[in-house]
């Protein structure tokens, strides 16, 4: 199948043979004929399988015919993060250069007063994160009850992050007959009542089991370091013994990607660090230079787990188990896309067997350990405080051979019956506290029940 069979316009198809594709991904090919259709649609698809190619192709076909007014939008994008929202913001750039489309890029980090002005001239497509459209909305720059076409991206980092009360804030300023497009890697409870509450009728499109990585061809690995204090030596080690040409370096915790930043420099490493406190400017640029190659190696939070799109990446090293399993799926996701190889490595310490086991049992098979030189023979533990030392198995934890196991003996008579040192008082020989002088009796007050007001038996002090 090429583009060419999905129903796109001239114009659309040429810029994709610009681009240099010329197959469709799965989604894509899925998505595209539906979204043309103007049906609904529910796509659950992981980072990598290119849907967001499968909304915005057809969607400057649909929105080629027609004309914005100021500050009303014709269509409306939801993405999670600022990094992903001007990743589609470069899609429509690229795919609909040969179309007269106008669109606006609402994110944090960016002058109000520019974001405003381009609003006034009316735009055709307005990507947005929701805490910044729900700012312009609340000024009123933004008027959102002429949105046709409602694409709500990553549903399931929307919900990690917090943003769910604020799209459903948003979607009640739309017209209720509309387009809806919503697309999510995973399905939990709170994701599917939410498709229930916005799609009418919605063709479901599912491209790859949510309990499976997304590219087949990542080579995983665990390194199980001794101790949390021996995990940046570990780092260095894999970086040392890989042929890495670039990678991200995951970190569960925003201090922790500067700390291990400055590390790796000190080290000699081509370091760069990006997490969501940063400047929107200085990602930005962080992020070109790493896609060019001026810096090999990227430290990051998961505000990047979704908002990257390298398209050779060779390696992920996830510096810390992520505490969500389906975290670990989107950060190996990075590698390995559109049918090249990766290698994914993954850190941990005894204390984090809980969070592997929940990866494992998501992904349906044991991550294959990995010894690194110095530090071999450690083992994770289970829920329980015990060590595993295989899949299923685990002991508990046994006393130093070295040393002869102390018997645990009954306190003798004499010992129980001992007084406590001179310097000690027994509880029952303390002095008992002071009891607090009665309050004398008054005469309770007609009308007024049981209780009386503290301040109606204030005296009163002429002056």
């Amino acid at each position: 199948m090429s583009f060419s069979d999905l129903g796109l316009s001239e114009e659309v198809l040429k810029a994709v043979a610009d681009a240099g594709y010329q197959t469709p991904t799965p989604i894509q090919a899925q998505a595209i004929p539906y979204v043309l259709m103007g049906r609904d649609v529910l796509g659950i698809a992981q980072t990598g399988t290119g849907k967001t190619a499968s909304f915005t192709l057809p969607m400057i076909d649909i929105l080629s015919a027609g004309r914005a007014k100021a500050r009303m939008p014709r269509s409306l994008i939801l993405e999670p993060t600022r990094e992903l929202a001007a990743q589609v913001a470069e899609n429509f750039d690229i795919y609909g250069k040969y179309n007269k489309l106008s669109k606006a890029l609402l994110i944090g980090g960016v002058s109000f007063s520019d974001q405003e002005q381009v609003l006034d001239r009316g735009v055709d497509v307005l990507i947005a994160t929701p805490g910044r459209l729900m700012d312009q909305f609340e000024r009123g720059k933004v008027l959102l009850n002429d949105v046709k076409l409602l694409v709500i991206d990553e549903a399931d980092r929307m919900l990690d992050m917090g943003f769910i009360p604020d799209i459903e804030k948003i979607v009640g300023f739309l017209p209720k007959i509309r387009q809806t497009l919503f697309f999510s890697a995973t399905m939990p409870p709170e994701i599917r009542r939410l498709t229930e509450a916005f799609l009418i009728n919605p063709k479901q499109l599912s491209v790859a089991p949510a309990s499976k990585p997304a590219a087949e061809s990542v080579t995983q690995g665990l390194v199980i370091a001794p101790a949390p204090e021996s995990k940046r030596e570990v780092l260095r080690a894999l970086l040392r013994r890989e042929a890495v040409k670039n990678a991200l370096i995951f970190c569960n915790r925003k201090r922790d990607v500067g700390i291990l930043h400055k590390s790796l420099e000190r080290h000699g490493f081509n370091a760069g660090a990006l997490h969501g406190d940063m400047h929107q400017s200085v990602r930005m640029e962080t992020l070109e230079k790493f896609k060019s190659g001026e810096i090999t190696l990227l430290v990051c939070s998961d505000v990047a787990a979704r908002g990257l799109d390298i398209d050779d990446l060779s390696h992920v090293f996830n510096f810390d188990v992520p505490i969500h399993a389906e975290d670990y799926i989107h950060r190996i996701g990075r590698t390995g896309r559109a049918g090249r190889s990766g290698t994914a490595f993954t850190i941990a310490t005894p204390e984090d067997g809980k969070f592997v086991e929940a990866i494992e049992r998501l992904i349906h098979k044991e991550i294959p350990r990995v010894e690194v030189e110095g530090f071999a023979g450690a083992a994770l533990e289970d829920g329980g405080g015990r060590r595993r030392r295989g899949r299923g198995r685990s002991e508990a934890p046994r006393p130093d051979r070295g040393e002869p196991r102390q018997e645990r003996r009954e306190p003798s008579p004499e010992r129980a019956d001992a007084s406590p040192p001179p310097n000690v008082t027994p509880f029952r020989q303390r002095p008992a506290q002071r009891e607090r002088p009665q309050r004398e009796e008054r005469t309770p007050v007609v009308g007024l029940g049981d209780h009386v007001p503290a301040f109606l038996l204030r005296g009163v002090t002429a002056r």
